[in-house]
């Protein structure tokens, strides 16, 4: 059986379970990181050099980076209607993967662990204003592509990319600031939300 080590609190390895639930992929689970068992331990380093969660571990083969994994669980186990084979419909779902992990992400880190996980490293308002507005602007390009598909980040159905990107809105939602109405990317949120694995690790998650 598939065994995901990692612990649920991160969004990375939400991303995996999510990816497995919309599989219907049975796995397991190990706690690893913060508050768990050291990932600097001897052997989680041969697993992963980077000592950074979530690793999968696939029978023999062993694969760390969330995007990846969710990318490879989806080849590996029919997983076309999340990440079709045309060339160009997955490179469309690629796009706005990379996009999430490029641009959006490191846009809110700063402004979230300073408001959200009340951090002292990152408790400078000046670099919280600075955070919220590079992701207000980042939300703002996702709310002009949801109303240009009318549905989903890459089209009209559910993807792979959609998987990444909302972890990153329930975020947006959950950080105590003054937001712009973004009326398309909360219409996305919601439709996510007709979705089981999106309650299961995503709405009811802590962020």
């Amino acid at each position: 059986m598939l065994k995901v080590l990692g612990r649920i609190t991160s969004v990375n390895v939400r991303k995996v379970l999510w990816t497995c639930d919309e599989l219907q992929l049975p796995f397991e689970r190990e706690d690893w990181g913060a508050g768990f068992r050291s990932t600097a331990t001897p052997e989680f380093l041969a697993l992963n050099p980077n000592a950074l969660i979530p690793v999968i571990q696939d029978g023999d083969f062993v694969l760390w980076e969330s995007n990846t994994i969710i990318r490879y669980l989806a080849n590996r186990h029919g997983g076309e209607s999340l990440y079709p084979a045309d060339p160009q419909s997955r490179a469309r779902v690629d796009q706005w993967i990379d996009w999430q992990s490029a641009e959006l992400n490191p846009s809110w880190v700063y402004a979230f662990l300073g408001l959200v996980r009340q951090s002292p490293a990152h408790g400078d308002p000046a670099e919280i204003e600075r955070s919220i507005k590079s992701w207000t602007a980042r939300m703002t390009t996702l709310n002009g592509q949801i109303e240009a598909t009318g549905a989903f980040v890459a089209g009209k159905q559910f993807s792979l990319a959609d998987i990444p990107v909302a972890l990153s809105v329930h975020r947006w939602f959950c950080t105590p600031f003054e937001r712009p109405a973004l009326p398309a990317v909360s219409d996305y949120f919601a439709r996510l939300a007709e979705r089981p694995a999106f309650a299961r690790y995503c709405a009811s998650a802590t962020p």
